[in-house]
């Protein structure tokens, strides 16, 4: 639950009368499970977005990960290069695969670096997944590059990314797989839910399978694989459908949030805002707070109401993980200990940013007096 006193929260999904009316509809139609129309409309749609030609909608984004692996054939024995910068979901796909993680550091852009995935690639690694970070797009052109080289898949974790592109490419048409997630906090959501895109027709029927209990698609109850149960929903997809019919709004209105916290905040010392690389995207405007304590700001601006979000913890620095890292992760570490992410949400308006950046403005400076 959020305290009772919080007046901006980290963020609030926006769900129009569009996504009511198609969720009263499926609920109408009787197929509120994983089959009906929404389902294939959403898949179809979202892959047409993305620029690739199929989608196999999930229960989750984590599910999305793990199915791709499984897909791939990848598992025990195997290794599969993952950034220390990123939400748990990642990694631990990896491990219900069998297969081993081996976490690297971020760049400066605070995506995977492709100097540490080429010393990090051993005679067992058989993947890649680059995350792009909080809407920062990875790399994509050197690591496909070296992953043509190695002879290794690429899956992308999209779960932050909708929308984003390299070179008008979007984030997700690069990978043999990609991955995104449709939580209520994302740039479009399903409430839970995910996708597996793919413009490999035989990747695609494989995902489709492992998802539906691995039953053979042309003889009912008949399994030829041990699969699982990682189906969307039809009042899901409903709801996504509608959303997927704004993504253009709403990453534009998320572009303009960060640019009123970036004109309200862009003398202030203290702040740093997330590098700005082409084709990025705006999920959560996210900073890193300089010569101060971030968790003591983070607190005050909570006692104001203002709700923030400090960055992912390196994986490397949890116990069931650690072993998997090898080095000290400098640069992921710099980033967990300084990173915030502000309220990044639709109804936020300019008088809005204009008040939460004032708080920040005069905690900042007071914090920084004291030093």
């Amino acid at each position: 639950m959020r305290a009772s006193n919080i007046i901006y929260p980290i963020s609030v999904p926006k769900l129009f009368d569009e996504e009511r009316a198609n969720l009263i509809d499926a609920f109408d139609s009787s197929w509120i499970s994983s089959n009906g129309k929404y389902i294939r409309d959403f898949e179809e749609k979202f892959a047409r977005f993305i620029g690739v030609d199929y989608g196999v909608a999930v229960s989750n984004g984590t599910t999305a990960i793990h199915l791709a692996l499984e897909a791939l054939n990848i598992g025990e024995n195997d290794e599969v290069i993952v950034p220390d910068l990123t939400f748990a979901a990642t990694i631990n796909a990896i491990l219900h695969s069998g297969a081993t993680p081996v976490i690297i550091d971020v760049n400066d852009e605070w995506c995977i670096s492709t100097e540490e995935i080429k010393k990090a690639i051993s005679p067992k690694t058989k993947a890649i997944i680059p995350v792009h970070i909080y809407g920062q797009p990875c790399n994509m052109i050197e690591i496909l590059k070296i992953a043509k080289e190695h002879q290794l898949y690429v899956i992308e974790d999209c779960a932050e990314a909708h929308g984003a592109h390299i070179d008008n490419k979007k984030v997700g048409a690069f990978g043999d797989i990609s991955c995104f997630s449709f939580f209520a906090n994302k740039i479009i959501t399903t409430g839970e839910g995910g996708i597996c895109l793919t413009k490999d027709a035989g990747i695609a029927e494989r995902l489709k399978i492992l998802r539906d209990h691995g039953m053979n698609p042309k003889r009912k109850y008949f399994h030829d694989f041990v699969g699982y149960n990682y189906r969307m929903t039809n009042l899901q997809a409903a709801i996504g459908l509608g959303q997927l019919n704004k993504i253009v709004s709403f990453l534009e209105k998320r572009k303009k949030i960060e640019d009123l916290y970036k004109k309200y905040l862009i003398n202030n010392p203290f702040i740093d805002f997330q590098p700005q690389k082409e084709g990025k995207v705006c999920w959560l405007v996210s900073v890193l707070v300089k010569n101060i304590s971030r968790d003591k700001l983070k607190k005050l601006l909570l006692e104001e109401g203002i709700e923030t979000r400090q960055f992912f913890i390196p994986l490397s620095k949890m116990d069931i993980y650690r072993n998997y890292s090898q080095a000290d992760n400098i640069n992921t570490l710099k980033l967990s200990e300084e990173g915030m992410n502000l309220p990044t949400y639709l109804d936020l308006n300019e008088q809005d940013i204009q008040s939460i950046c004032e708080k920040i403005n005069q905690i900042v400076y007071k914090l920084g007096e004291k030093r």
